[in-house]
């Protein structure tokens, strides 16, 4: 047991020294790890790059959107516009051949071409007789 009981109570073995192979070998590493170092900056400079480049293409894109909707907002007041001058246009259609419409019928009743309605209410067929009387003259 006292045997186990000094190899337990040695203190842990320092590293070995560096030997030339050793210091060989840490030259490419150190290389490796510049290369590293170089293509890192080199993709975090792409990268902001990049970003830049979105940026740029976002606010283009966005002031693209803009100018569309204000054109098509134009556009559709102009439609509103000329949809209501035409609902204008035939209600003022609709009103002059009501007035012709009603012109007409009182020219009619004036040269006595046309009856009033009957007290039977049999005026349909009296308008047709005087219709057809009309015609053969």
């Amino acid at each position: 047991m006292a045997n186990s009981d000094s190899t337990a109570s040695l203190p842990p073995s320092a590293p070995p020294p560096l030997s030339s192979t050793t210091k060989e070998n840490l030259t490419p590493v150190a290389c490796k790890i510049e290369e590293l170092t170089e293509s890192r900056s080199e993709l975090l400079g792409r990268i902001q790059g990049l970003k830049t480049d979105l940026q740029t293409w976002r606010s283009k894109l966005d002031s693209q959107v803009k100018v569309y909707r204000d054109e098509l907002s134009e556009l559709k007041q102009s439609l509103n516009t000329e949809v209501e001058q035409l609902r204008s246009e035939f209600q003022e259609l609709r009103t002059t051949l009501q007035q012709q419409q009603d012109d007409v019928t009182t020219s009619l009743q004036n040269f006595g071409f046309l009856q009033l309605q009957d007290v039977t209410g049999d005026s349909k067929a009296d308008n047709t007789e005087v219709e057809g009387k009309a015609l053969k003259e």
